[in-house]
């Protein structure tokens, strides 16, 4: 018995980094010193254009996005999607991305479906002057099935020292502004899944209701912020601290970037939570607090910054077709109005 026998095919493995080469090396900057072949990628860290130079690393998946995905061939969606959850991850701390890496595992390797994934990766990547520096297939036969593969996305990027944005500037008063998601984004998936389960007519029901298709919508690729806050802040724009809407929405992530004495208050009235989510909370009798902690509801990323900047974000936001308004503001934690963040106190 050989490797190929038993399920394990290294040529096709060869043949598949050939396949990707030039999408992957179409990414890379002029930093590149060797990418995919070697046993490491090569980067050349541009510490010339920084004083104190801070590197920033994430580390994502995509979760459960991913089944739902593989069924409906958004393979190349869901490469974005890796790459926009570790990107909008460093971002936060004011880092400039600088190379990606990729981890693919697989029961069996299918060369057409993983390559449209590389190229999602290396759009997302190319689209932000992110190098995808190389990655990893793997061909693990018994451990996943046949046609299911799993993601992994590796991101650094690169910030000045005293550039850094981590929170400790903010102060009350300060504004919160919102950018729109893309949709139900990366998170939640595992609810949005049994809730298709319970509802073999969802498709048509959706398209009813909204004359929209059901699954275009809910697997759009998660919107990446990169370009748009690298323009602020490149026009010194100051930023407070910034927040990545994932999983556990808004009340988890956003106070995650301040001080633990200050909280934010949302005004909820400020946007329209889009009809996707309104769907699939009446169709999964999702209770309020769980669709809050659950969901983005059409926020994708938040800022926090003196209102001096209002005017100048928003109008960045714009140019860059993205949908940007002031969400609320940060009050002291001890304020009488409120005690905690939770749905039921939002107003």
């Amino acid at each position: 018995m050989d490797y190929k026998t038993s399920g394990v095919d290294i040529e096709a493995g060869r043949e598949f980094v050939s396949e990707i080469q030039q999408a992957v090396e179409g990414t890379h900057t002029s930093n590149v010193i060797e990418g995919i072949g070697g046993f490491g990628g090569l980067f050349r860290i541009p510490i010339d254009s920084f004083k104190k130079p801070v590197l920033v690393s994430g580390t994502d998946g995509v979760g459960t996005k991913l089944e739902l995905a593989q069924s409906k061939n958004f393979h190349f969606e869901v490469g974005i999607d890796l790459v926009a959850m570790c990107m909008n991850d460093i971002i936060t701390s004011g880092a400039k991305p600088l190379f990606f890496l990729d981890y693919i595992a697989t029961g069996k390797l299918d060369k057409k479906q993983l390559l449209r994934v590389v190229q999602g990766i290396s759009h997302g990547c190319g689209e932000n002057n992110c190098s995808l520096l190389g990655g990893e297939t793997a061909e693990m036969p018994g451990f996943y099935s046949k046609n299911k593969y799993d993601l992994a996305g590796f991101c650094v990027g690169i910030v000045d020292e005293d550039k850094l944005i981590n929170g400790k500037k903010v102060s009350e008063n300060d504004l919160i502004i919102a950018l729109k998601s893309n949709g139900v984004h990366s998170n939640g998936f595992s609810l949005v899944r049994k809730i298709i389960q319970n509802n073999n007519q969802i498709d048509k029901e959706f398209e009813k209701f909204s004359h929209l298709n059901f699954y275009n919508e809910l697997l759009k690729p998660t919107k990446i912020y990169n370009n748009v806050i690298n323009q602020m802040l490149s026009e010194n724009i100051e930023i407070k601290a910034m927040s990545h809407i994932t999983g556990g929405g808004i009340p988890e992530n956003l106070p995650r970037c301040m001080p633990s004495d200050f909280i934010p208050y949302i005004n909820t009235s400020s946007w329209e939570i889009p009809t996707l989510f309104k769907f699939l909370k009446e169709k999964g009798s999702i209770p309020e607090k769980d669709f809050w902690n659950t969901f983005n509801l059409g926020v994708g990323f938040c800022l926090i910054i003196d209102k001096q900047f209002k005017d100048a974000i928003l109008s960045i936001c714009k140019d860059h077709k993205i949908d940007s308004w002031e969400i609320g503001k940060i009050v002291r934690k001890n304020d009488s109005k409120i005690s905690k963040f939770l749905p039921e106190i939002l107003t």
